[in-house]
């Protein structure tokens, strides 16, 4: 039984959700204590809760204290079965983050997998819907995976209503990745959707965006979506590039204004673009895992945050791999390699 702590370094809900990926992966039971314990409202919330359900169904596990609030959880799996799933939150909890949570597993199936996950499809300190699709699915597929992505409906915080739905097909072996240049930029957009709030916000956060990024009109969108699919709003900032492709994005807020809420997403593609690496910090989270399933990679990034090095401890539990970052002068490279390998030998 693998002990984890959930207050060590950032103390959120990554621990918990790459902890399942990793035991329904290697058959490993866990067991975790003090449960988000940095944040505002510790323990198991709705959106976590329902990403332990999901993986206990997934692989038929033996789970206990699994109930909203909890702080502490163990978690038994058994085998990884592919099928048919659906599951509701219930919230506007993080659609996109129980979907992460088991994507990977999937890939080590019997047999196709089909999810659907409703809940919030749009939130804030979440990945949205469109990073899966356009960002986080696309290195998945460059790594060998057969993934489908479809947005079904949005759902913004805080209602929710949205839905996502992903095809997974069954998958030996990842192949190690090197993504250490973007290569050339092909094309720059930026997406601002607006459901039962003015119009007029969307093109305000788009002229924030077209002057903050010098850009011009023919690379700004705005959606209007139907009126039962909100109230909401968010913008996102595409950025194609020859190997990999970038996604930040912002939600609106009530009380906020939509220059502050597109200067959010702004900050982040230019500290990406200044910086000259592969990955933004968010993608470069979310392939760690992947990375170290395959055997080893690397790939450079414009920020290591204290949740990707938390992340990285968390891996290091489960599979015989060690994360290393090196800081340059205007990005850092992240090193998965196996461990007792040398470092000069990594790649």
């Amino acid at each position: 039984m693998i002990e984890l702590d959930g207050s060590t370094g950032e103390g959120g809900g990554q621990i918990l959700r790459s902890s399942l990926t990793l035991s329904m992966i290697t058959g490993q039971p866990f067991h975790i204590r003090n449960i988000r314990a940095n944040r505002a409202k510790p323990g198991l919330m709705r959106q976590h809760l329902m990403a332990v359900r999901a993986a206990a169904t997934v692989c038929d596990a033996q789970v206990s204290h699994a109930e909203v609030g909890s702080a502490e959880l163990s978690f038994s799996p058994r085998s990884i079965k592919g099928g048919i799933y659906e599951f509701a939150i219930g919230t506007a909890g993080s659609a996109t983050l129980v979907l992460q949570t088991l994507i990977p597993a999937l890939l080590h199936a019997d047999v196709p997998s089909v999810i659907k996950v409703s809940g919030g499809t749009h939130n804030p300190k979440a990945p949205p819907a469109h990073f899966i699709e356009h960002a986080y699915v696309p290195v998945l597929r460059a790594m060998g995976a057969q993934v489908d992505f479809e947005l079904k409906r949005f759902g913004f915080y805080p209602n929710g209503g949205g839905e996502v739905c992903a095809a997974v097909w069954p998958c030996a072996r990842l192949a190690q990745l090197h993504l250490t240049e973007r290569g050339t930029l092909r094309e720059g957009r930026a997406d601002a959707y607006v459901a039962a709030i003015p119009l007029a916000v969307a093109h305000r956060e788009l002229e924030s965006i077209g002057k903050g990024l010098h850009w011009r009109d023919d690379q700004l969108f705005a959606h209007p979506l139907a009126n039962d699919q909100g109230p909401g709003n968010a913008v996102l900032i595409v950025l194609r590039s020859e190997h990999v492709t970038e996604v930040f994005s912002s939600v609106g807020e009530k009380r906020r204004r939509a220059e502050d809420v597109a200067g959010d997403a702004i900050l982040e593609a230019k500290r990406y673009l200044i910086s000259g690496a592969a990955l933004g910090e968010h993608l470069g989270d979310q392939l760690m895992l992947p990375l170290a399933l395959a055997g080893g990679g690397s790939y450079t990034l414009d920020h290591v945050s204290q949740h990707a090095i938390t992340n990285a401890e968390v891996i290091a539990q489960f599979l015989p791999v060690h994360v290393s970052f090196e800081a340059g002068e205007r990005y850092s490279t992240c090193t998965v390699r196996p461990q007792g390998a040398r470092k000069d030998t990594a790649r």
